[in-house]
C-alpha cells in the first residue's frame, strides 16, 4: 500500500473508531466512564489492516472520542489501552498471510485484545479512583463491550473480505 493510501486509510479508521465510540454511550457512573461500540472498529482496523493501523486507529480514535465527549480524564489511559488493544490484535492476526475468509485466529485475537482492554480499564480505573474495589464494577460492562464489538464486526469483516475491496486497497 502506498503512503497516500495508508495515510488516508488511517485517517478514515481513526474517524470510524471515534464515531463508533461516540454514537452510543452507556455511562458507568462508578468509574466516570462509559461503554460503547468503538471496539468493533478497532477489531476491524487491526484484523484487516494490521497492528500499526490498529494501534493508530484504536489509540487516537478512542482518545479523541473521550476528549470530544467530556471524558478528558480518560483520554490518556484510553490512548494507551486502546492503542495496545489494536496492536495486540493485529500482531496475533498478521503472523500469517491473510486468505479470503474469516479465520478462527481473528476471533481469538479479538477476544485476547478485548481481554487486555478489560484489564487495562480496571487498572486505569484503580489509579483514577484510588481504589481496587470501585473499578470492579466496570469489568462486566467492559466484557459486554468487548463481546458486543466482536458480534457486530465479524459479519462486517466477512463481507469486506468477500467483496475483494482489500485487493484494491493493498495495490
Amino acid at each position: 500500500m502506498n503512503k497516500t493510501k495508508e495515510l488516508s486509510l488511517n485517517g478514515i479508521l481513526i474517524a470510524l473508531v471515534a464515531i463508533a465510540t461516540m454514537a452510543i454511550k452507556v455511562p458507568v457512573p462508578a468509574t466516570e466512564g462509559y461503554i460503547h461500540l468503538g471496539d468493533s472498529m478497532i477489531y476491524l482496523a487491526s484484523i484487516l489492516f494490521g497492528w500499526k493501523t490498529g494501534l493508530i486507529a484504536g489509540g487516537l480514535g478512542s482518545a479523541l472520542a473521550d476528549l470530544f465527549s467530556g471524558y478528558a480524564h480518560w483520554a490518556f489511559p484510553t490512548l494507551i489501552i486502546k492503542g495496545l488493544e489494536g496492536l495486540i490484535i493485529g500482531k496475533i492476526v498478521h503472523q500469517t498471510a491473510r486468505n479470503t475468509s474469516l479465520r478462527i485466529k481473528d476471533i481469538i485475537a479479538a477476544f485476547i485484545g478485548g481481554g487486555w482492554m478489560v484489564l487495562g480499564y480496571y487498572l486505569a480505573g484503580a489509579v483514577l479512583t484510588n481504589s481496587l474495589i470501585v473499578p470492579l464494577s466496570s469489568i462486566p460492562w467492559n466484557i459486554i463491550q468487548a463481546v458486543g464489538g466482536a458480534i457486530i464486526v465479524f459479519p462486517i469483516i466477512f463481507a469486506i473480505i468477500k467483496s475483494n475491496i482489500l485487493d484494491y486497497l493493498n495495490n
